[in-house]
Formats: structure tokens, C-alpha cells, sequence
């Protein structure tokens, strides 16, 4: 399968993967407008995209045709380290590189034989699609990335009638790793029949396997023997949870977790969520067990109408200024309290999207908890659901409330979940 521009012959077989040649086919024959890709990490759908939208331009400019490109995510902010840098591969892999121009502020890739643009915009403030405007052609190819991130189909549907005008032919992709709750918004999306789509599933076990490295292998089989339905969500991209529940992997020690146990963990990891009243402050102490994929949760701190010194004391009394503790970025001065306090006080890993990949990380992992030893976050824990609409459709937003020990567990395995990253 290979394809010829500017006298130069690109072997497609290098770049995409088998599973996704029937898709490629289908685009290059125009049998369908939307295309939902979806499944688990390393499936390479994102890096497929990142090819086909700069491939299907320059064939279109071979055919005197003018079109352009839109790329979304949700958040502004996340749109450098993700789709641009996935366009940029997918040019670079093509081997086309000396034929785009690529420009970061504003953000875009220009195809310098006829100007064609692919532009990039977030959809994090009102009316972004309003500025999104082309002086020659019209768009044809939209990507919306990280479908679960945006509001609901509505929103998305709001975008498409925007931007979609000028031309006879559009081809609209939409990717995501599945949530791991089946109600979510664009789980039961992909899964209602629609004639004009192509939907595609798939996994890394379709990807040759020294394109993912042996190391992303061995994660994805430890996973495997380790949790097997958090390796089902997360390698294989099926939404396993049965309901609203966010936290679907919940164990209960009998007997609790003991002294004894406690003396021989070895990496400690700690958070603090700032509060006063009505929401309080709140800390947790906890272990992660890198080999079984498990979090435990072994103290919990805090309360209403605290002063952050008396908390400071109460840490350092406890024996817990030992670990660093990672902290709610939204008050500094707290920060700096707690370090004035002579505590181990840093901002947690936060910035664009942190948010939603803290929680990913923590769902994927199983939560042992001893309601004893930690009876606050117990409860916020097993409560903690997605909230639904008027229509009883699930949002997928996690909700801001009654999740305070939940917030500080965030914040306490931020240097865990952070470095994981997006990968898609």
C-alpha cells in the first residue's frame, strides 16, 4: 500500500497499521462523512489520524482541490503537546517534512505548495468556532480528539454546523479512549447504529510490536496479571464499569491494614486539598504498590475551620513530615505556610487536563482502603458517582463536591499519574 507526491513514493504499510488499512481505503473512497475511532492506549488511532488528514490534503491539492483542516480538543491549553505534535509525526513520518511549513503561534501547519492550512482550536471558551475562518477552499477535514472530554454530542454538533460549509465532501474524525463507565455520553454514542459513520475499535495487540517498544508491552502484560479488568479498560479499551460509580476497583481487606503491613512500606506518598468551611482541609497519607497496581490508603487528617499551623502540627506531630506532601496548587500561601512549618510542603503536579488524567490514573487502579484507618475518603470513595442530566444521560465531568480526601489522593499520586501522560 503505498501512495506517490512530488515524484516521491511513501509506503503506507510503514506508517499505518494493519487494522486501520480498511478505514484508510474508506476514506480514499469517500463512503463515509464521520469516522469514530475509538479503543484503548497504543492503538495508534491518534497516530493514524495524524497521517491521514495531511495525506488526504495533499491528494486533494493533486486533484485541484482546496481544502483545509480543523483539529479540536476541549481545552486550549492541551492542544500543543498532543494533536499538533501527532500532525507533526504524521508529516514527518510520511517523509514530507520539506513540504510544510509549521507555525506555533498561531498555531497551524501550511502546506507550501498551495497554502492549505490545518488550524487548531480549543473549545474551552464560548464562540471559539466564530474566528475559525479560511480565505481560499473550505474544511473539509475535522478532528475532534478525546471525544469524552467535550460536553455531549450537542456541542460537537454545534461545531460540525459551524465549520462544515463550502464544500460537496467532508470527512470529520472523532477518537477517544472509551471511560471506563458504560453510561458515559460518548460510550452510548459510538454504540447507537448510524449509516453516514464508520466506527472502529481497536487495540495495541494490532500494532506491530516494535513500533510500541518492549517496555509498553511488559506494562501492558504486567497490567494484565496484575488487574485484569483495569488492563480490559485501559490496553483494550472497554468500558467495564456497570453504572455511575467512578471508582469501580475497591478492596476490603479482612482485618483491615495492619501495623505490620504498614512497617514495610517502603515509598510513601502524601496530599493536602485546602478548605475552611464549608469544605475542609483535608490530607491523606497513602502507599503504592508498583508490582500489583494497588493504592493504600493508610491515614487520613483534617476538618472544618483549621488554621493551616494547627494542621502543619498535626502532620509533623503524626511523624508525617517524613514524605514530601503534594499539595492543592490554588493556595500558595498555604504552601508556604506548611513549608514555614518546617513540612516537606510542594505544589502537586497540575496544569491542562490534570484533572481528568489524576482520575483516570486512580480508576485504573485498585483502591485498597481500611475504613477504619481512612473513614472520610472511604466514604467520599464509595459515594463518588457520576452526576446525570434531565434526560438521565450521564455527564461525563467529574463532579466538584464531596471529594475532598479524593481531591488530596489526587494531589498525593499526582507524580505517579502525571508522568503517565495521554497516550492514545
Amino acid at each position: 500500500m503505498s501512495t506517490t507526491y512530488q515524484n516521491q513514493t511513501i509506503n503506507l504499510t510503514d506508517v499505518i497499521a494493519p487494522s486501520f488499512y480498511s478505514v484508510h481505503w474508506d476514506i480514499l473512497e469517500g463512503k463515509h462523512t464521520y469516522y469514530d475511532l475509538f479503543g484503548g492506549r497504543g492503538s495508534t488511532k491518534s497516530s493514524f489520524i495524524g497521517t491521514e488528514i495531511p495525506l488526504g490534503m495533499m491528494n486533494d491539492a493533486e486533484n485541484g482541490i482546496y481544502s483545509n483542516a480543523v483539529v479540536f480538543r476541549k481545552v486550549a491549553a492541551t492542544l500543543r503537546e498532543s494533536v499538533y505534535e501527532q500532525i507533526q509525526w504524521g508529516i514527518d513520518a510520511l517523509g514530507v517534512t520539506e513540504l510544510w511549513e509549521s507555525r506555533l503561534s498561531p498555531m497551524q501547519f501550511i502546506y507550501k505548495p498551495t497554502g492549505q492550512k490545518i488550524i487548531f482550536r480549543g473549545l474551552d471558551k464560548a464562540k471559539k468556532t466564530k474566528s475559525i475562518k479560511t480565505s481560499k477552499g473550505y474544511f473539509k477535514y475535522l478532528w475532534f480528539e478525546e471525544l469524552d472530554e467535550f460536553a455531549g454530542i450537542e456541542e460537537i454538533r454545534t461545531v460540525q454546523q459551524s465549520v462544515l460549509r463550502g464544500g460537496s465532501k467532508f470527512v470529520v474524525f472523532k477518537s477517544f479512549n472509551p471511560p471506563i463507565s458504560r453510561s458515559s455520553w460518548a460510550n452510548v454514542y459510538v454504540s447507537k447504529p448510524r449509516g453516514d459513520s464508520l466506527r472502529h475499535k481497536s487495540d495495541y495487540t494490532t500494532v506491530p510490536v516494535e513500533w510500541l517498544g518492549k517496555q509498553f508491552i511488559d506494562d501492558a502484560q504486567h497490567l494484565k496479571e496484575t488487574n485484569p479488568k483495569a488492563y480490559e479498560h485501559e490496553y483494550l479499551g472497554n468500558p467495564v464499569g456497570l453504572g455511575t460509580n467512578i471508582f469501580e476497583f475497591i478492596e476490603l481487606p479482612d482485618g483491615g491494614i495492619t501495623d505490620e503491613a504498614i512497617a514495610r512500606m517502603d515509598r510513601i506518598y502524601q496530599g493536602q486539598d485546602w478548605g475552611w468551611y464549608p469544605d475542609p482541609k483535608a490530607f491523606i497519607r497513602c502507599y503504592y504498590n508498583h508490582n500489583t497496581e494497588k493504592i493504600y490508603l493508610l491515614d487520613e487528617l483534617g476538618g472544618c475551620k483549621i488554621r493551616n499551623s494547627a494542621m502543619a502540627e498535626e502532620i509533623k506531630n503524626k511523624g508525617y513530615d517524613d514524605y514530601a506532601i503534594c499539595c492543592g496548587a490554588d493556595e500558595q500561601e498555604s504552601i508556604v505556610d506548611f513549608r514555614d512549618a518546617g513540612l516537606p510542603a510542594r505544589q502537586a503536579n497540575v496544569g491542562p487536563g490534570s484533572v481528568k488524567y489524576t482520575f483516570e490514573w486512580l480508576q485504573c487502579r485498585t483502591l485498597v482502603i481500611d475504613p477504619k484507618r481512612t473513614p472520610r475518603a472511604y466514604k467520599e470513595i464509595i459515594e463518588y458517582e457520576h452526576e446525570v442530566d434531565s434526560n438521565g444521560e450521564v455527564i461525563a465531568d467529574y463532579p466538584d463536591k464531596n471529594n475532598h480526601w479524593i481531591d488530596a489522593l489526587r494531589y498525593a499520586t499526582s507524580p505517579l499519574s502525571m508522568r503517565r501522560g495521554n497516550s492514545a
